[in-house]
Formats: structure tokens, C-alpha cells, sequence
């Protein structure tokens, strides 16, 4: 099923006065100085959020952003400019300004656009956003009722909820013409939990590219609320966690993070060109262990992490990353693959027309594999057993990351016992994969609620990940 590209690029033809004819006069502008490429992204936005903290409403606000950011690029330099006035006047001035960097004779484009098709991965929830406010908060006050309800130890509640709706157009010169409407949703529960010796705390969340009855329906406030209480109320009975090299299993789903984090952005096309990645070089050679095989693949329906196309207007798709442990291949966007020689994978995204584009991961995960999940806990003697996580950080040139578990338990001759707090896993991103020696056949992908950050940009993405169990992992603790 695809959704004809004219539906979306007639909302900024009626609103904004745009035609075909000013997109190829800012395009001429903008090769007017020489030059190898030029592309315009439009962008509107309509965004929602609403913040309660102890039972009161914090924050609520409604707001429209527009603007269209416009770019030039020379061998391996970039022109940008922007503009939130979308006048004739206004977008050839930054046509002009983005020109600057080129030299040389004029660029002629390609003659005409070719509209890019593209699934229809997701809902236009057009009479949601213009619902009123009262539908949202209702469902951001049955996560504080649910919250409080769930055990007279949960003594602080926050919760929020966001949506947005953005357009975009893109026009490019090398023909590319595309444009999308892109929901996004999120609900969000943060608690703290005091039984009088400490406090814990318990966060829960999800959402992807749905309409509002998804919260209704599938994943309704309550489950949300009742996992964030779940999650304090159980740090209240942990044990430290013991600390040195053990076994460690990861739970599915969200732990897929620390996938995202210790190799995807390794994989990113970008940081490969300019060989500031660990696995600069790598490709065809084996990179963790032969039961590991990584995907990113952005064209899951209704999922965080995927869109009809990226910002650069090509279309998403499946992209093998790590084949049985061999690496296949980077996360490219058209510059990167122009640069490289390399296939362009429809992976050029940016946080807004304010920013440029470039590689980003979707929803990236581990494969299923064949171990069923109780007997990869059965076969650890003494362990961790790492279920959710909480923040963390990677250093791309080295690999080495650093993550915090947001619920962890011992894993004792085979068995999960005592629920432990203040774990850490430390360790080296393309390291830690060659250790991975039994993967589950239960993959989960994340609740929704991933946000990634790249040089000051943040796009929403999705993780995910069957139980893994690693031979050899670094555990920080104060236990023994």
C-alpha cells in the first residue's frame, strides 16, 4: 500500500505558496556558484506536550514550527542555511547564503523531479492532534492514579505526554522529490519509592508513530505505571551488586541499547569515512562472535525508529549490519555513500531543518537465535542477569561504553535469585560480541521510547534484542 507523495506536498503548496517552479529557482540558486549537489527540506511540525507532577499539571503546551533548511555540497564540504520564513524572497537569500561554499561554474540540475513512492508505514492521525487536551491529560492522570495505587510505598509520581506531526518536503538536485507525514507519540512515567531507609526510583515509557487509541487499547496507561512501580518498589528489597568479570545475560528488548550504543554508531557511514570508528576498515572481517547478526531496519510499521523516507528523501529499508558475526556493512546517507563508494542505505536523518543530515541508525537489533531464554539462564553458575537499563555512554573511536542497570538480578547455579541495585556494565563495544555464546529465540523490540544523540541532534530511534548471554563481561558494584 503506499500513500501518494502529492497528499503530503500539497499541504505546503496550499499553505506556504510553494510551486515546482520556486523549488528549481532555489535549487539554481543555490548551485549557482558550482557545486556537486543541492537539496531543500521543508518541515512542518504541530506538537503536543503535557506534564503532571504530583497529581497537578506542570506544563502543557501547543505549538507549530516551520521552516526549510537548504543545503550545498562540494567534494567533502558542506553550505547550509535555513529560513523559518518561507517566502520566495526568504528561501532564495538562503539558497544564495548555502552557495557560498562552492566555486566554479554553475550546476545544472537534473531536468525535472521524480516523485519518490514509498510504504505507508504509519497512520495520519490528523483528528487526534486537533483533539483536545483533555483526551492526553486524562491518560497522563491515569498514570499517576495507577502509579500511587499500585503500593503505599510510591510516594512521588511524574508523568508526561507528547505527540507531534511533522511534514516534510524534500526536492534535491539530482532529481529526488519526496515528501511524508511523520506522527510520533509518547507517554512517559517517572516514581520514587521510600520505605522509610531509601529511596528508589522507577521510570516506564513507550509509544512509536501511533495514533492516541494506542494508549487505549494496546499499551494503556496502567501497564506503564505499573511497570515504573514495579521497578522502585523492587530496588527497595536489592542487594548490591557484586562487582569484577562474570557471566552476564542480557534481557530482551530494551537492553538492545547497549547495542545501539556499543556498535551501532560505529556503524554509522560518517565516523568509517573518517576513520574515527573501531570498525574503520572491518568490512568482511569477523567482528563478534559467529551467533551474533545485527540489523537496522527502518521500515517496521508504527514503529519509534521508521519512516516512509529519510530526510534526504529516499526510501528506508532493512540493511544487514553484522552477518553470523562478519561485518557486512555501514549506515549511509547520500553524501557518505557518494564519498565511499558504497551503497546508500536511506539513512540520512536530522533533527530538524535547522540541522544537516547524516547517518543514523532506525531501529537497529540482534536477530533472534536458537536457544530457548530459561536455558541460557540454566546454564550460567554464577552471573548477572541484566533485564532493563538505565543511561549510558560510548566512546566511538575505542569502542569502550559504560552502562547502568536499571534492574538486574543474581543469576546463582542457574537460577535467578536476589535482585541487586548499582550495577554497572563496562566494557568494549566490539569486544564484548566476540563473548556472546548463546542467543535467544525470544527478540523483543523496545516499548517505544528511544532517543539518540549525534553531534547536539536528537532523532527518535528503536532498540531491540533476544536474551544473549555473554561469556565475559565487567560488572561494577559494591557487592561481593
Amino acid at each position: 500500500m503506499t500513500t501518494p507523495p502529492s497528499n503530503h506536498k500539497r499541504y505546503f503548496f496550499e499553505k506556504f505558496g510553494l510551486s515546482e517552479r520556486l523549488l528549481e529557482r532555489c535549487l539554481g540558486e543555490a548551485l549557482s556558484a558550482g557545486g556537486d549537489y543541492a537539496d531543500l527540506y521543508f518541515e512542518s511540525v504541530s506538537a503536543t506536550s503535557i506534564g503532571v507532577d504530583e497529581s497537578l499539571v506542570k506544563t502543557a503546551s501547543q505549538g507549530v514550527s516551520a521552516g526549510c533548511g537548504i543545503r550545498v555540497v562540494s567534494g567533502e564540504r558542506t553550505g547550509y542555511a535555513y529560513t523559518d520564513d518561507l517566502s520566495a524572497e526568504r528561501l532564495l537569500h538562503a539558497a544564495r547564503t548555502a552557495a557560498l561554499i562552492a566555486s566554479g561554474p554553475a550546476k545544472q540540475l537534473v531536468a525535472g523531479f521524480t516523485e519518490t513512492q514509498s510504504p505507508n508505514l504509519y497512520p495520519i492521525p490528523a483528528a487526534d492532534l486537533d483533539s483536545d487536551l483533555s483526551t492526553k491529560l486524562d491518560l497522563v492522570m491515569r498514570v499517576d492514579r495507577a502509579a500511587r495505587a499500585y503500593d503505599a510505598r510510591i510516594k512521588q509520581v511524574r508523568a508526561s505526554y507528547s505527540d507531534e506531526l511533522k511534514r516534510i518536503l524534500i526536492a534535491a538536485s539530482d532529481g529526488t522529490y519526496a515528501s511524508d507525514t511523520q506522527p510520533l507519540a509518547r507517554l512517559n512515567v517517572f516514581v520514587l519509592a521510600n520505605d522509610g531507609k531509601q529511596t528508589t526510583r522507577g521510570t516506564a515509557g513507550g509509544g512509536g508513530r501511533v495514533e492516541i487509541s494506542y494508549f487505549q487499547t494496546e499499551k494503556t496507561p496502567e501497564h506503564f505505571a505499573n511497570e515504573a512501580a514495579r521497578t522502585a518498589i523492587l530496588q527497595l528489597g536489592a542487594v548490591a551488586a557484586p562487582a569484577g568479570e562474570m557471566e552476564v545475560v542480557l534481557g530482551p528488548g530494551w537492553p538492545g541499547v547497549l547495542l545501539h550504543e556499543a556498535v551501532g554508531h560505529g556503524l554509522e557511514a560518517d565516523f568509517n569515512r573518517k576513520k574515527t570508528s573501531a570498525f574503520a576498515g572491518l568490512i568482511g572481517r569477523q567482528v563478534a562472535s559467529s551467533k551474533v547478526t545485527v540489523v537496522d531496519n527502518g521500515t517496521m510499521p508504527s514503529r519509534r525508529g521508521s519512516l516512509n523516507v529519510d530526510d534526504e528523501g529516499s526510501p528506508t529499508q532493512e540493511t544487514m549490519l553484522i552477518e553470523n558475526g562478519i561485518l557486512k556493512g555501514y549506515l549511509s546517507d547520500k553524501l557518505s555513500a557518494r564519498l565511499m563508494n558504497m551503497p546508500h542505505t536511506g539513512n540520512g536523518r536530522r533533527e530538524s531543518y535547522q540541522q544537516i543530515p547524516m547517518p543514523r541508525m532506525t531501529n537497529t537489533y540482534m536477530l533472534s537465535g536458537d536457544d530457548a531464554p530459561e536455558d541460557i539462564l540454566r546454564s550460567v553458575k554464577r552471573g548477572l542477569y541484566a533485564v532493563n537499563f538505565g543511561g549510558g555512554s560510548v566512546d566511538i573511536t575505542s569502542g569502550k561504553f559504560v552502562f547502568s542497570a536499571s534492574e538486574a538480578y543474581l543469576i546463582e547455579d542457574g537460577k535467578i535469585t536476589a535482585p541487586v541495585r548499582d550495577a554497572t556494565l563496562i566494557g568494549n563495544g566490539p569486544e564484548a560480541l566476540k563473548y556472546v555464546s548463546m542467543v535467544g529465540n525470544d527478540l523483543e523490540l523496545d516499548e517505544g521510547v528511544g532517543t539518540c544523540g549525534k553531534d547536539g541532534q536528537s532523532v527518535p530511534v528503536g532498540v531491540g534484542m533476544p536474551t544473549v548471554k555473554l561469556d565475559r563481561m565487567t560488572v561494577g558494584g559494591t557487592g561481593h
